[in-house]
């Protein structure tokens, strides 16, 4: 479904892209060009418009093809009102005026996406238990870092000493912490990273559907298991539809991703487990709520939606059930709900229905 999405998406900017460049040929310097030169005039208006939005393929071209798409819209609707507006008043305009509006309301509507994406806000949760826990929990949780996006290894290891200032009981990373175009190095300084913390449970690590690595392992220059290895080395407990315990009161479950045609039922990932102790349950994807919550887990911690990245990404996850949550907290039955926005994006440095967050979860 995801991948009929994303081809959509891609037609769509094609078709957007000669829109715009319908767009660009009609402001006066260009029209006046093409008086005498049509042919030039309609090469400039389509290297114009190349420049704006094919110059973003340097970052990828999923990224290229969201500013496309982004500045296709907001043009649409700048010349409808413009349209409108000179319905009203009789005579339009000599300069394009809604070609102008729409590069700069696109230009400041997706920096603030920018915005939002690159800087890393801290949300913070309080849930409440019957259950003995001794002490009240601090759990730090990230996911979706996609190293190479937004984070490369050192920027990400200065987020970790901003959770360890946090005085994190135990962290989490619930998945998608690298991606087929991060780097071996960045990964390796990451897991140092991690390895740095000082908690009193420790790190605990699931994996995401993007750390199996979508293109082979020989696509990028480490494999998944240079990737467990290198975690382990730096002390993070790899979970993989098994469970540790933490302390004397807590477990912890790190599931397979959904992903994986492999991964066991939680039912059968938690039946022989004391329900006396609190259960903390890693599933990166979240989209299993009803046998989790059947399953009497305590906490189930997720990434994978990015909170809905880009407008209307999150609606139409929920609408064709790719998801059971896009972002927040949800309560069923007894099992708290937790979806993070992730400390990072997939593939597109932007986030407009969201921001990036590190979330801070106290049990009490």
């Amino acid at each position: 479904m995801w991948l009929a999405i994303f081809g959509a998406i891609l037609l769509f900017a094609v078709g957007g892209a000669a829109y715009i460049v319908c767009g660009f040929h009609r402001f006066s310097f260009i029209k006046k060009l093409g008086e005498k030169h049509s042919f030039l005039a309609w090469a400039l208006a389509f290297v114009i418009a190349a420049v704006v939005c094919g110059a973003w393929a340097f970052v990828n071209a999923w990224t290229a093809a969201v500013v496309m798409i982004h500045l296709f819209i907001i043009w649409l609707v700048c010349d409808i009102i413009a349209a409108v507006i000179h319905k009203i008043r009789g005579k339009s305009p000599e300069r394009n005026f809604a070609g102008a509006a729409a590069l700069a309301v696109t230009a400041v509507y997706l920096g603030i996406g920018w915005y939002l994406d690159y800087n890393i806000w801290i949300t913070n949760y309080e849930l409440h238990t019957d259950k003995n826990i001794g002490e009240d929990m601090r759990i730090v949780m990230i996911a979706d870092s996609h190293l190479g996006i937004t984070l490369d290894g050192e920027r990400f290891a200065e987020q970790m000493e901003r959770i360890q200032a946090l005085e994190p009981d135990m962290v989490i990373v619930a998945g998608d912490f690298v991606d087929d175009e991060s780097k071996k190095a960045d990964m390796v300084r990451a897991c140092e990273a991690l390895g740095s913390l000082e908690t009193r449970y420790g790190v605990y690590f699931a994996l995401g559907n993007h750390d199996y690595g979508y293109y082979g392992e020989n696509y990028r220059d480490f494999t998944p298991n240079d990737l467990k290895s290198a975690l382990k080395e730096n002390g993070v407990t790899f979970l993989a539809d098994s469970t540790v315990t933490a302390g004397e009161h807590f477990y912890v479950t790190g599931r397979c991703d959904r992903s994986n045609e492999q991964r066991l039922p939680i039912a059968d990932l938690v039946k022989d487990l004391d329900s006396s102790r609190y259960n903390i349950v890693i599933d990166h994807q979240p989209n299993d709520y009803s046998a989790e919550a059947d399953a009497e887990a305590d906490l189930v911690l997720s990434g994978h939606t990015h909170g809905g990245p880009l407008i209307p990404a999150g609606q139409i996850g929920l609408l064709i059930g790719a998801n059971d949550r896009v972002y927040g907290h949800e309560k069923r039955g007894n099992t708290d709900f937790i979806v993070t926005s992730g400390i990072s994006a997939w593939a597109i440095p932007f986030k407009t229905g969201t921001k990036s967050e590190i979330v801070v979860i106290d049990v009490v």
